[in-house]
């Protein structure tokens, strides 16, 4: 498949091996996981990290697999949701700190650039949350907006 931004072709890479069950090595019980991932997202971990932290500090290679459920889903069965997706969260906090060094270089036009890719990106991925009722129809993404909601 074709980049989107880039007038090249993507890199094939190996799959992961497709595996239906945890691990018998794995020790911890779905219920000590589930309590672990509450209180490493009390603690200020993003979902991602607390996938990474368990992982190599706990030896549970898939949360997934191991509790049936995602990050996510155990977060929001435990009453933890955030304002935003987290991939949406971290690209808007890229684009407003582009912004913030835009404001000292402006004539930094291939950040610039960068800076406008990112937002189309952004804008993909807002639609995108809509049409799956994660983010309200009336939402819309803007950077001042952005600005105020990441810091």
């Amino acid at each position: 498949m074709a980049r989107m931004h880039a007038r090249k072709k993507g890199k094939s890479s190996s799959k992961k091996p497709y595996v239906t069950e945890s691990p018998e090595w794995v020790t911890m019980k779905s219920k000590e996981i589930e309590d672990l991932i509450v209180k490493l997202y009390n603690e200020g971990n993003a979902p991602a990290v607390i996938g990474l932290v368990l992982r190599d500090q706990y030896a549970v290679p898939n949360i997934k697999l191991a509790t049936g459920r995602s990050v996510v889903s155990i977060l929001k069965e435990n009453g933890i949701e955030a304002k935003f997706p987290e991939d949406l969260t971290n690209l808007m906090r890229k684009a407003v700190n582009l912004h913030s060094y835009l404001k000292d270089n402006p004539r930094d036009k291939h950040n610039r650039r960068g800076v406008h890719l990112m937002e189309a990106k952004i804008r993909r991925l807002v639609k995108y949350y809509k049409t799956t009722s994660v983010l309200p129809e009336d939402w819309n993404y803007s950077p001042a907006k952005a600005e105020l909601e990441i810091k």
